[in-house]
């Protein structure tokens, strides 16, 4: 399999995430603080940055390493208590 269609399909499963993530929060099947929510979230803009980055795209790749970086955030304070 190329790289390409690795990282292809990472942004793939990376924007599903993030939709899905989303859709489940507006649709109040999660919560915002949720662990689902966050684990969505890391994951979904983590994939969607490697993609990004893959092909130059450097500020969508900004974006979703910021948008990691909360997430992140976001799981250490839950993780915290």
């Amino acid at each position: 399999m190329s790289t390409a269609l690795v990282i292809d399909v990472f942004g793939w499963l990376g924007a599903a995430a993030l939709l899905a993530a989303y859709g489940l929060v507006s649709s109040g099947r999660l919560q915002g603080r949720s662990l689902a929510f966050q684990v969505l979230n890391v994951v979904g803009s983590g994939a969607l940055m490697a993609n990004s980055g893959y092909y130059h795209a450097w500020p969508s790749a900004a974006l979703n390493a910021v948008w990691m970086a909360v997430g992140l955030l976001a799981l250490a304070r839950q993780t915290r208590g």
